[in-house]
């Protein structure tokens, strides 16, 4: 079941699947929902699961405005009291995992686990492309189209181990294309800011929820090394690698992930 959910004036595109107790996921960037649901759908089988596309991103609105981690977690923490959830078990990959966290323990919201898989909590975490981005925004978001979709497409690729296919590509990219995605898309690298999960490091100690990290052993993009480094500032998180998976984890062991977040969750 597919709704709609106003967040400060903008719609934000939500769904429901399952029966069960509740999960509620966070997607990454620069993914949606879309990206989550061979997960989304294992899952279902045991649980009832809520997931989204924040403000920004995918099928919710794309605003010239803040779309930043500084308000991902607000969104976040609103939707779950949308949702009535009671200490939800929340998973968060790349940027939803620092979204999670952030909700967690700025937001003070209990989860019953949090799962985070391939998160972006530790600096540094901005690639050279970003960093390229933020310095000539404006000339990337005028791109003709063609070439936008390009390099979109072969960004996407560099998050995976093995070559995706054109139709998992093609699910990605679309959403950042035309007059509202295209600018949508530079204008979330521009606001990336490190500054957002530097606050929340220092009180990783403090975390009251289980923990379990799942990071793809072949991640190009955050080393499954710095996996190991947030495991070590998290009290009690279980840590486990998964072979032969890029940063885009979710897309190419979900079977995997299930079966993992399964166990760790008693179901």
């Amino acid at each position: 079941m597919e709704q709609s959910f106003a967040f400060r004036g903008h719609r934000i595109h939500t769904g429901t699947v399952g029966n069960g107790p509740a999960i509620v996921v966070a997607h990454g960037t620069p993914w949606s929902s879309d990206t989550m649901r061979p997960l989304i759908d294992l899952l279902a089988r045991d649980y009832r699961v809520h997931f989204y596309d924040m403000l920004g991103y995918g099928r919710s609105a794309k605003p010239e405005d803040d779309v930043s981690l500084g308000v991902q977690n607000e969104l976040l923490n609103a939707l779950i009291d949308h949702w009535h959830l009671d200490a939800p078990i929340a998973i968060g990959h790349d940027f939803g995992g620092a979204t999670v966290v952030r909700a967690h323990l700025l937001n003070h919201r209990a989860f019953a686990a949090m799962i985070l898989i391939d998160p972006v909590i530790l600096t540094p975490w901005g690639s050279p492309f970003f960093v390229h981005v933020r310095e000539h925004r404006e000339a990337f978001e005028g791109l003709p189209g063609r070439l936008h979709r390009a390099l979109l497409a072969e960004y996407v690729q560099t998050a995976a181990y093995r070559r995706l296919d054109s139709a998992s590509i093609d699910a990605i990219v679309e959403p950042w294309m035309g007059d509202e995605g295209q600018p949508a898309f530079y204008r979330q690298i521009a606001q990336a800011d490190e500054t957002y999960t530097a606050e929340i490091v220092p009180q990783l100690t403090s975390v009251g929820a289980r923990t379990l990290i799942l990071w793809g052993e072949q991640d190009s993009w955050i080393p499954v090394e710095r996996g190991y480094r947030l495991a070590h500032a998290i009290p009690g998180v279980v840590i486990r690698s998964v072979s032969e998976a890029g940063h885009l984890v979710v897309q190419e062991k979900p079977q995997e992930l299930a079966r993992a977040i399964r166990e760790f969750c008693g179901r």
